[in-house]
């Protein structure tokens, strides 16, 4: 069982006896607890990242998928089983985090601080996330944030504002690894909101055990003017069974994936489906691009791969419902919040350096050009921010968010890049160089508004 399901809160973030707290209160004081333990000194997770496994060379390479767990089919056929339940709503425009939101966020920001950030440039070198990483995301509960506590996750609602907070806070470490992190929650959370009994049964158990499982989504496909909503993944009628041909691309962990939720046309509605790795047809090329290294992005080769019918997430009467369309703005979500903990990383790190650096005798920070585009960084991130919780309070009330999530993944994408631009040009020379990280986050930046999937809250 993880950790924070064996632990009590306690200390100054304790409840007295028989005050009520819900289940995502109890996991978050707990989780709080294992923060400030001693054990991720005793994992060695504040030492250099060590040697990652999955280094990608120039050439990169293709292998089949990875086929060592059997999902058990369990549970019942048909309707759905007990999905993600939708939290009362707080207002149409309430951003303000409840208390535990904000200790889970403090508690994320400690780990993307001490246990991320360290190990940041290695894995972006070496195209992998370190394994003590992934541990420590895995034992603080991330990949159940998304999962109800009838099923086993750690919250009585849907946490779609505690997920984006989480995503925000994880990617001021590093976003390549803040989505290797997120990526087996987001295949959880899409099994918990949408999947059947027999699905949410089969595959749930793995996700709440001690061993997590890597799992991605793979909605973005390698083709110009590429719109998530217009798939060119097919999947066709074969019996009981599904066939899928298509490409996917830009998946994280795609090597080492045990379960993928691919996105696909079928009988000219958009569906997700559940594909183990152990399907026969389906293969991995490793995918090294410009940013998000970290996160072992991969391409994702279906070619006559067969499941069965009852794989399809989101099956309503035995008709495809709204699940893939709600799936890729929650995606697109989730990509906004990881864009504005970028953008965070940047602003906190021009600024003192631009007080510090000087140059004819003073600050940098005193000539009018420099302290007017470190503010409208900062202006321009208080904007994506605001714009990106909207849309997650929206979606966590339960009301249509499309044209929020819509706007924030605009302003995201633009001003995102523009942010990892500025702080290149703030530091100079230095911003050039792998000595800081602001070229680092530049390339991540530019991929906001090119994935689709990966993730999401």
């Amino acid at each position: 069982m993880l950790l924070l399901r064996n632990l009590r809160p306690g200390g100054r973030h304790g409840i007295a006896e028989g005050e009520s707290r819900d289940a995502i209160g109890y996991a978050v004081a707990a989780i709080n607890r294992l923060a400030r333990s001693d054990l991720l000194d005793r994992w060695g997770l504040r030492r250099q990242a060590e040697q990652a496994v999955f280094t990608i060379t120039r050439g990169g390479f293709r292998t089949a998928t990875t086929a060592g767990r059997v999902f058990g089919r369990a549970g019942r056929r048909g309707r759905g089983g007990q999905r993600a339940v939708r939290p009362p709503a707080r207002g149409v425009f309430d951003l303000s985090p409840t208390e535990d939101e904000q200790m889970l966020v403090d508690v994320v920001t400690e780990l993307a601080a001490e246990v991320i950030r360290p190990a940041a440039a290695d894995a972006d070198a070496a195209c992998a996330a370190p394994a003590g990483v992934l541990k420590a995301a895995n034992e603080i509960g991330l990949p159940l944030l998304g999962v109800p506590e009838s099923l086993g996750g750690i919250s009585e609602e849907r946490a779609v504002m505690a997920g984006t907070l989480v995503a925000e806070a994880l990617a001021k470490g590093d976003l390549g690894l803040a989505v290797a992190a997120l990526a087996p929650g987001a295949v959880a959370t899409a099994v918990a909101t949408w999947g059947t009994d027999e699905q949410q049964q089969t595959y749930l158990p793995a996700f709440t055990g001690d061993d997590v499982p890597a799992a991605a989504l793979a909605l973005t496909e390698p083709r110009p003017l590429f719109d998530a909503l217009d798939p060119r993944t097919t999947a066709r009628r074969d019996g009981a069974d599904l066939v899928l041909d298509g490409v996917k691309s830009l998946v994280p962990r795609g090597a080492e994936a045990e379960l993928f939720v691919v996105g696909a046309r079928l009988d000219g509605s958009n569906v997700l489906v559940l594909v183990e790795s152990s399907a026969a047809g389906m293969s991995v090329e490793a995918e090294p691009a410009m940013g998000v290294r970290a996160a072992s992005l991969t391409t994702l080769v279906l070619e006559g791969v067969r499941v069965p019918e009852s794989n399809i997430l989101g099956v309503l009467d035995g008709t495809p419902g709204h699940a893939y369309a709600e799936c890729v703005r929650l995606s697109r979500l989730a990509w906004c919040a990881l864009s504005v903990g970028v953008g965070q990383a940047v602003l906190d790190h021009v600024t003192p350096y631009v007080k510090e650096r000087e140059a004819f005798g003073e600050p940098i920070a005193h000539r009018q050009s420099v302290a007017f585009m470190v503010a409208d960084i900062a202006t321009e991130l208080q904007a994506m921010r605001l714009l990106t919780w909207k849309a997650a309070a929206r979606a966590a009330a339960g009301n249509d968010f499309s044209r929020e999530v819509g706007l924030a993944r605009t302003l995201c994408a633009d001003k995102g890049m523009r942010i990892g631009l500025d702080g290149v040009q703030l530091l100079g020379g230095h911003g050039f160089v792998k000595e800081h990280p602001v070229e680092r986050w530049y390339r991540d930046l530019r991929a906001i508004g090119i994935i689709e999937g990966g993730v999401l809250v």
